[in-house]
């Protein structure tokens, strides 16, 4: 699948990571922080949608990390999540927010950038990404899920004894009738006005940015298991944060043939390319969700504990 993330023309996928010149690592972090800045400025406002700068080209010693970037995109075999996938585009824009970097991700730029963010964790700091540069991002992904705690120390909360509030039709697919923690619909009521305000895009059209699932009663999800068979852990869990209120899934759209909660590659794809997925990586923070990087459409509410 052919990119066209910069207009350097720097996709050459005929390029092997392993034909790329990779310097030392401590030149590289000292070159990278000399070169932030054709990286990062200018910066727009925080409440703008993801954009790419124009000045990316960044120091020339990171020019064959930006092909290996190029060339691995669609290519690398990873498995962050348990599950083999061919390549790091779908996680590409977390890997942008996360670095601050603004440039496309095959570019020097963001190879320099990069490599400031691989020095901080400790990694070999090339500026090319690799499995195990994702497996560390992931883990600050999850960590970040208060939901993934306590289910890393084996806990699998109740659902929520206090009353359940109604979302609006007009913030739900078709005016469904979804249920959510008070305190994380009075949340998400304010997300997607947001949304819906700074990114009109967002809020018309049949992909128009709205809920399509919220609490689930683990007897709900329990029967749906034993129907399906599915809940590896992965495409499905068997104890889902849907228990706890907190947890909603936002309409990001779907690639041609895939349903809107597909977990195909080709679908978290087309999602992660969405002005909605992009408002949301820029702005979901601000009232206090993040996201199952796995999953582009699954967000989760931290203002209070699962």
């Amino acid at each position: 699948m052919a990119h066209s993330w910069s207009s350097s023309g720097r996709l050459a996928h005929d390029l092997s990571i392993g034909g790329a010149v990779r310097r030392g690592p401590w030149a590289q972090v000292l070159l990278a922080c000399l070169g932030i800045a054709a990286c990062s400025a200018p910066q727009p406002h925080r409440n703008a949608s993801f954009v790419f700068h124009a000045g990316c080209d960044g120091p020339e010693a990171f020019d064959a990390a930006a092909e290996a970037n190029a060339a691995s995109l669609d290519n690398l075999a990873i498995a962050p999540f348990g599950r083999t996938e061919q390549g790091w585009a779908v996680y590409a824009p977390r890997l942008q927010r996360d670095i601050g970097a603004r440039c496309p991700p095959d570019s020097p730029g963001f190879a320099a950038r990069l490599a400031r963010w691989q020095g901080a964790h400790g990694l070999k700091a090339d500026g090319v990404v690799d499995a195990e540069d994702l497996l560390a991002a992931k883990n600050d992904w999850q960590n970040a899920r208060p939901f993934y705690g306590l289910r890393m120390r084996g806990f699998c909360p109740d659902p929520p004894r206090e009353a359940l509030a109604a979302l609006p039709p007009d913030e739900t697919v078709d005016g469904e009738s979804l249920v959510m923690r008070r305190s994380a619909a009075e949340a998400l009521h304010r997300l997607l006005r947001a949304a819906w305000r700074e990114a009109p895009e967002t809020a018309r059209g049949p992909n128009r940015l709205a809920a399509f699932s919220g609490y689930r009663s683990p007897t709900y999800d329990a029967a749906r298991c034993a129907r399906d068979g599915d809940c590896n852990g992965l495409g499905r869990a068997a104890c889902s944060p849907h228990r706890t209120g907190l947890a909603v899934d936002l309409v990001l759209g779907s690639a041609p043939g895939y349903a809107i909660d597909s977990s195909a590659d080709a679908n978290r794809l087309y999602q992660t390319r969405t002005a909605a997925y992009r408002w949301l990586l820029d702005n979901a923070g601000r009232f206090g969700f993040v996201n199952y990087a796995f999953e582009p459409w699954h967000w989760e509410w931290t203002g209070e504990a699962p």
